[in-house]
């Protein structure tokens, strides 16, 4: 690949990123769980693609060691970093100027729907802003469009021409495994077939969960990425292996039981052992879930200290190191940019 760092996510990461989204429907589940009085303790280790959303009861988020780990999977390291160099003063400063914005009517009360729709704002926004940052280091020739072959060749042009450097096999694996993968999925997003991506079309390429003609591209993706005996289905065995990796000797944490009895009671839904598209796409793609609603009621839950169902200013403030890891600040960045944009 060109350069050290490359703009696009691999489609597994990308499918994996949409698992990570799915897991938030946890964060309800835990809730509904919780205020019944069930706990469920923080897991040990995930494999990095994916990881467990925190618990809703503030008895077990350890905060220090629970909110940066919100942090990082909200933000990623590197933007994690940078928010790490505000001073609490800084974050709340600049906080109660977002807050200001999401107050919609004016009222002085936050509630999810305000909440919900600033959410979801920031989420678009942040989809369209990561497409236009990386949209020139593909239009080569700066026709305004992206054809497959200024894509490929941006992407896969030095495997491509030297091969001979890729001895190792799993490089070798994955970049013939990911060359076809990515063309399948241009051509899908590729909407008139004319093998040149609009801004539209690149942005269903690189996002392809935001775009309903791409959900089934989605779903053969994460099917891929999990099924490792090639049988078409993901057993109970390659779920959770999707997201643990097992050690000689250790035994499985206990998040990993509850996560047989996820697959069990909710994944497989016809009870024959695995999952199929149909379920994959009910596990990942949830049509009943609303990913924005359910992080702005995560985030009330959190911070609503006196129970009304509504945040003031001063709630949020209080608990400005929630709010700094999560979406309701596009990933914090809205903590270090000209807020005359938003």
């Amino acid at each position: 690949m060109q350069g050290s760092e490359c703009p696009y996510i691999p489609a597994a990461d990308s499918s994996a990123a949409l698992r990570g989204r799915a897991m938030e429907l946890h964060r309800f589940l835990y809730l509904l769980l919780l205020c019944a009085g069930e706990i469920f303790t923080k897991p040990t280790f995930r494999k990095e693609r994916i990881r467990l959303d925190p618990e809703l009861n503030s008895q077990v988020h350890e905060e220090n060691q629970s909110f940066q780990q919100d942090h990082e999977a909200f933000l990623g390291k590197d933007e994690a970093k940078t928010f790490d160099q505000l001073t609490p003063e800084e974050s709340k400063d600049k906080l109660g100027k977002i807050v200001n914005r999401i107050d919609s009517d004016h009222d002085g009360f936050i509630n999810t729907e305000e909440l919900t729709a600033w959410i979801k704002r920031v989420q678009k926004r942040y989809v369209y802003e990561n497409v236009a940052r990386v949209w020139k280091d593909y239009d080569v020739n700066k026709d305004n469009q992206i054809s497959w072959e200024e894509y490929k060749q941006a992407t896969y042009g030095y495997y491509l021409a030297n091969p001979e450097e890729f001895q190792d096999a799993a490089e070798q694996f994955s970049f013939k495994k990911m060359l076809p993968r990515d063309e399948r999925r241009f051509r899908r997003a590729d909407l008139n077939g004319d093998l040149e991506a609009s801004r539209e079309e690149f942005t269903a390429f690189l996002h392809p969960e935001e775009f309903e003609h791409m959900k089934d591209i989605v779903i053969l993706e994460t099917l891929e990425d999990i099924d490792k005996n090639g049988d078409g289905f993901v057993d109970e065995d390659e779920y959770i292996e999707d997201m643990f990796s097992h050690e000689e000797g250790v035994p499985e944490p206990d998040w990993v039981a509850t996560e047989r009895e996820q697959f069990s009671d909710f994944r497989d839904l016809n009870k024959d052992g695995k999952m199929d598209k149909d379920e994959i796409r009910h596990w990942i793609l949830p049509q009943d879930y609303d990913h924005a609603q359910a992080e702005a009621r995560h985030l009330l839950y959190e911070s609503d200290l006196n129970k009304d169902k509504l945040l003031t200013k001063d709630e949020i403030l209080e608990n400005w190191n929630m709010f700094v890891g999560s979406q309701a600040t596009n990933y914090g960045e809205d903590l270090t940019r000209n807020h005359d944009e938003l």
